[in-house]
């Protein structure tokens, strides 16, 4: 018999009758009993977030309460609390799930306004509400806010270990904007910038807990868990953009001629495609039938072998680490990244 657990930003799941009873879990299968074992950290995790947004200076949580209360996956603070169960880490942590969370909104106000994005999580982007300033300084905020809480809750080891994350992620958006629309950008290139921008972050979060209580064998099986994972969900997260029926707005990255792994699969194969993306971003109307012939050409399927490759591979990073509910757990979600679809 199951029940099901209802999160305000992961909605309603299957749960294992166990945790809904209070009687121990003793397995674990599928992403839905992963998330329901930290299903009340995840809460208190979220309360907390809308606090950290707060300060006196009001234009600050109303621009990041804009963007907080729009909803996102929260997989930060997820991943952060599975990695924190992985590693024993018993300590209190609920403001330790909010640091990658943060880092997390403050980069999408940021990109937002660098890709003169129109729309976010099913609302106009914040900088169209509020304007670029505000919007990019609210952004600094976040990440300040991060960074400091970082610092308290895990430590010198925890917040230099952000510090470098931080800069891969800029250096991946940097890369990234240099090589938008660059049909000649390498699959090696495209993995480049994934682990900077995407990949460096979840490290960081499923690390957090070990690099907090200074288990660096730990973390570093963590931290190689995280690198596997966030690419893989790089990669599922840039095939959705040529899926029908995923609730999203498809062809936004094609519009923008931005090279994913599916696109460089579908150029490999289709010379007309690349000529026509040569002569510049495609007119709105031909969005459509461009992204039909992406996904004609198998680049997707294509893709995703790939996705669940690397999330496979990110899996086994794990095996070092002690059995253990948090460990099972994070192996389930990381595949789970894989094949999401939405």
């Amino acid at each position: 018999m199951e029940t099901t657990i209802s999160h305000p930003t992961y909605g309603t799941r299957s749960a294992p009758a166990g945790v809904a009873a209070g009687s121990p879990l003793t397995r674990i299968h599928g992403p839905a009993a992963a998330l329901a074992l930290v299903h009340d950290e995840l809460d208190a995790a979220e309360q907390a977030l809308r606090g950290l947004l707060h300060t006196d200076v009001a234009a600050v949580p109303a621009v990041g309460g804009y963007l907080a209360s729009a909803g996102g996956k929260r997989l930060r603070p997820a991943l952060t609390a599975l990695g924190c169960l992985a590693a024993g880490f018993d300590r209190p942590r609920t403001r330790l799930l909010c640091v990658g969370e943060l880092i997390h909104l403050g980069s999408l106000l940021h990109d937002d306004v660098v890709d003169e994005g129109g729309m976010r999580r099913g609302k106009p982007a914040a900088h169209r509400v509020f304007g670029n300033a505000v919007t990019v300084l609210t952004g600094d905020f976040c990440l300040a806010r991060a960074v400091l809480l970082a610092a308290e809750e895990g430590g010198h080891d925890a917040v230099t270990a952000l510090a470098r994350a931080v800069t891969e992620m800029a250096e991946g958006e940097v890369l990234q904007l240099g090589h938008c629309g660059d049909l000649s950008t390498t699959r090696a290139e495209y993995l480049d910038i994934v682990n900077r921008k995407s990949a460096a972050l979840i490290a960081w979060c499923v690390a957090a807990g070990a690099l907090a209580q200074g288990d660096h064998p730990t973390a570093r099986a963590l931290e190689r868990f995280g690198r596997g994972a966030g690419v893989a969900f790089q990669i599922s997260d840039d095939t959705l953009d040529y899926s029908l029926e995923t609730g999203k707005t498809m062809g936004a990255d094609l519009r923008e001629r931005k090279i994913t792994l599916p696109l460089l699969f579908a150029l490999s194969t289709d010379s007309e495609l690349a000529a026509e993306l040569a002569d510049g971003p495609p007119a709105a109307e031909r969005i459509p039938a461009l992204a039909d012939r992406v996904r004609r050409s198998g680049a997707l399927d294509l893709a995703r072998a790939e996705a669940r490759a690397r999330a496979e591979e990110a899996v086994s990073a794990l095996d070092p680490l002690p059995p253990s509910l948090g460990r099972d757990a994070l192996a389930e979600l990381g595949r789970y990244l894989a094949d999401r679809a939405s």
